[in-house]
């Protein structure tokens, strides 16, 4: 039975967002993994045009290519990816959902766009040349228009209204130093969700790049066990 994982980037990102969780997962699977760019976020970086609808169009595209080649399909959604990853769970058959810093409750969108400043003296810049990223977040902070920020909030509003109907097995990943969506985002989805299965993480140092947190060596095996076991029968 072959396996396919979508990686959903957030909002302003990219694919560098989950890439150290990719890599994780494809050295000890043969998984087939799919990270598709949300409209917008290529570079250069044009979001004047964007809309919800667009990003979920293109997340579930990616989907159902995905779909074509695997038997099975789970998905990992860091911020704004987490909360389009459980709206692809309404409309299609997901085995699994991880949700990393899923940004089911929001601050201002300012905070959204000034984390990205902060990433540049945190945790990327030790695993990659700072350059890497320096240009690009220089860019992103002086192009994005407060219409994707909204737009971002969009998605949110949307598929709110629907997490008692989400029954896929998740798994939340939670930074308790996240500046950008509250801690308690992760206690709101738990309460939520429709979900017999579900399992929250609680990383102690991460902050919303989790993906970069000191202690991602703890809890990336415990979500890919997650990942790993069978589903229980109800």
């Amino acid at each position: 039975m072959k396996t396919g994982v979508l990686f959903l980037h957030g909002f302003t990102g990219g694919v560098f967002e989950v890439r150290p969780f990719i890599q994780y997962v494809e050295e000890r699977t043969d998984w087939i993994t799919s990270v598709p760019i949300l409209p917008g976020h290529d570079f250069p970086i044009d979001l004047t045009k964007v809309s919800a609808e667009s990003w979920m169009m293109e997340a579930e595209l990616a989907l159902k290519r995905l779909q074509e080649k695997v038997d099975r399909v789970m998905i990992v959604g860091f911020s704004m990816g987490g909360i389009i990853a459980l709206y692809l769970a309404l409309r299609y058959k997901v085995e699994k959902l991880v949700l990393l810093s899923a940004a089911a409750k929001y601050i201002s969108p300012r905070y959204l766009l000034e984390d990205m400043a902060v990433l540049l003296s945190e945790s990327v810049t030790k695993n990659y040349p700072p350059n890497t990223f320096y240009h690009l977040y220089d860019y992103k902070l002086r192009h994005t228009p407060l219409h994707a920020a909204k737009e971002f909030v969009r998605v949110v509003k949307m598929v709110e209204p629907y997490y008692g109907m989400i029954t896929t097995p998740v798994c939340i990943v939670q930074g308790k130093r996240d500046g950008i969506v509250p801690f308690s985002s992760a206690y709101h989805l738990l309460r939520s969700l429709g979900s017999v299965q579900k399992e929250l993480i609680v990383s102690e140092n991460g902050k919303h790049h989790i993906c970069y947190s000191d202690d991602s060596d703890e809890w990336f095996p415990q979500v890919y066990e997650f990942m790993k076991k069978e589903n229980r029968e109800f």
